[in-house]
């Protein structure tokens, strides 16, 4: 066979590939991805109520603009209230990040050691936790600590848990995912295992730490660590695909505005959050930037340092493609971003 035809076999089979795997890939999202892009940010938000979205939120913080506010859609579609950019929001797994920079600044007063083990600071887990007397503190931060994920328990989202103690139950005495430090995987258990050691070591509550530490000083009124903390009106509500009702009671978590996490999150990208040695910390440890999904609620904030813009977007919708489609849209938002940076 020449050179020639083995090119030609290459390109035919390549083109079959590539029309074989569009059939695999629902048409609502090439549509959400081919769609010419928007002039505007409201414009792009306005279109994404066409993929099912019952309501998003957009704040984009910008170098040398003023601020962006942006929705559409339901804060509450029952009682047909419109979506409110200034809308308190379950953050889910953007906390993540808020408790990172809690360990990097207790590390950095000596409080922590990166380098203790699990059973270091829980001796009881020994039996319970394989591995526990090699996983580190900084595994756990890290996500490479092996410990199973108590939320892929089958059935998880359908029998919630009453508390932290029922959730890690689910995870003790099953065997470990991986040895310590050897790859990744994404655990929520190895961050309900840190906010107990910072519990244990700061003798209170890391929520009160977390006020004091980082909130306070950055202004941050509308971020709070309890949905009990504030009223519930002022929390957009909560939609999934496959369920009528409203998920705004169900399921723990931090709530904020997106104002207040764009501002946490410029804060910790520019290093006006943390001094010199906390910063070297956490860049050692952690992202810059997070994604959070629960029930009812899906968000996305990240820094884009080539335009200086902080991001965040809040979508009020799960399941289905709900969760690919805020992807796209957050994407699309940035393009836009880029394209007037650049005009």
């Amino acid at each position: 066979m020449t050179k020639k035809q083995t090119k030609q076999i290459l390109r035919i089979g390549l083109l079959v590939g590539t029309i074989v795997s569009m059939f695999f890939v629902p048409w609502i999202l090439i549509k959400a991805w081919i769609t010419p892009l928007p002039k505007t940010v409201q414009e792009q938000l306005d279109e994404s109520l066409k993929y099912g979205f019952d309501g998003i939120i957009v704040y984009i913080d910008q170098a040398g603009k003023e601020p962006g506010f942006y929705a559409a859609g339901w804060h509450d579609r029952k009682s047909k209230i419109p979506a409110d950019p200034q809308a308190l929001f379950k953050i889910a797994s953007i906390s993540k990040l808020y408790v990172a920079v809690a360990v990097a600044k207790l590390v950095n007063d000596k409080h922590l050691s990166l380098d203790k083990t699990l059973a270091d600071y829980f001796p009881a887990l020994v039996e319970r936790i394989e591995n526990a007397d090699k996983i580190t503190l900084r595994m756990m931060v890290q996500h490479r600590s092996g410990i199973p994920n108590f939320t892929d328990t089958p059935g998880y989202w359908g029998h919630l848990p009453k508390d932290n103690r029922e959730n890690l139950e689910l995870v003790l005495d099953k065997p470990a995912e991986f040895e310590p430090d050897k790859k990744y995987s994404y655990s929520n258990t190895n961050y309900l295992l840190i906010r107990e050691i910072l519990d244990k070591t700061l003798g209170y509550s890391y929520h009160q730490y977390i006020k004091r530490e980082i909130l306070k000083p950055l202004g941050l009124n509308n971020t709070y660590s309890l949905l009990s903390e504030v009223d519930l009106d002022d929390v957009m509500s909560g939609y999934d695909v496959s369920y009528d009702g409203d998920l705004k009671n169900t399921a723990g978590s931090m709530v904020a505005t997106a104002e207040d996490v764009g501002i946490f999150l410029r804060a910790l990208n520019d290093g006006s959050l943390l001094n010199d040695n906390e910063q070297t910390i956490y860049s050692s440890i952690y992202e810059y930037g997070h994604t959070g999904l629960l029930p009812g609620y899906s968000g996305i904030a990240r820094y884009h340092k080539d335009i200086d813009a902080v991001v965040v977007q809040f979508v009020n919708t799960s399941g289905g493609y709900t969760w690919n489609l805020s992807e796209i849209v957050y994407k699309r938002i940035v393009k836009i971003l880029r394209r007037e940076r650049n005009s």
